[in-house]
């Protein structure tokens, strides 16, 4: 078997999920979506075809956003932005989830985080969205979050473009069934088992009776991960680079 960090699995993964986007948008702090969305762009390179356009919150030079983040909504508005990220302190069984505090009732919740931002006008506007989250326990995912910051469907007489497509952890692969309203267990990641899944996550979840091991990374990634892809990510997530790739003097 090919040696392979957790990251790398993670971002061939996600790569899979967004591999007939156009447009995709990944916010401030997903080291590991960006990496997926770079190695999408070095293989279309590679095998001659259109590039993805990437939209990199993160950009230290040449974002293409002149006037901020306000351009990011108005693409999202006029549905030019196919995937978008989002994670949560809290992801529940529902696709909810909750980035403003846990414990007590809000505004006197025991716990506060940073806050919603954008993510419910993204998570209504992007035509698909995919939450990720590393940590895989049910401290993370709840039966209900304790906060709505953005919710992971509707009523039918509300407008909204998009909504989940796949909810990516450090164990497993889950895909949103819109019709059912629920997640259905796509894959396990290397050493992992159902029976583990079920113990770590704290809602419930539909299952095949055979789940397949998320796919492992193949030889030609992990070489365009560890060299054109490590290059460009180490621009704009140097600490995230080093600690993969240990990229620190070599760009």
């Amino acid at each position: 078997m090919t040696d392979f960090k957790p990251e790398e699995l993670l971002a061939i993964a996600i790569a899979r999920l967004i591999a007939d986007a156009t447009h995709v948008a990944v916010g401030a702090a997903s080291p590991i979506p960006a990496t997926a969305c770079v190695l999408l762009r070095a293989r279309q390179a590679r095998d001659g075809v259109a590039g993805l356009r990437l939209s990199l919150l993160q950009r230290r030079r040449g974002n293409p956003f002149s006037d901020g983040t306000c351009e990011l909504f108005d693409l999202a508005g006029q549905g030019r932005i196919d995937v978008f990220f989002l994670g949560g302190a809290q992801i529940d069984g529902a696709a909810n989830i909750n980035l403003v505090g846990t414990g007590g009732s809000y505004p006197k919740s025991e716990r506060r985080f940073p806050g919603s931002f954008g993510s419910a006008f993204m998570y209504f506007a992007a035509r698909r969205t995919i939450l990720f989250r590393e940590e895989h326990s049910p401290r993370v995912l709840v039966p209900k979050v304790d906060f709505v910051s953005a919710p992971g469907s509707s009523p039918p007489n509300v407008w909204r473009r998009g909504g989940p497509q796949a909810l990516v952890t450090g164990k497993a692969i889950f895909l949103w069934d819109a019709a059912r309203g629920r997640f259905r267990l796509d894959s396990v990641h290397p050493g992992y088992s159902v029976d583990r899944i079920r113990t770590d996550t704290g809602f419930e979840f539909d299952c095949a009776r055979d789940v397949p091991t998320t796919a492992i990374p193949d030889a030609a990634d992990l070489a365009l991960l560890r060299g054109p892809v490590a290059q460009e990510i180490a621009e704009d997530y140097p600490n995230f680079a080093n600690r993969v790739w240990a990229t620190a003097g070599k760009y």
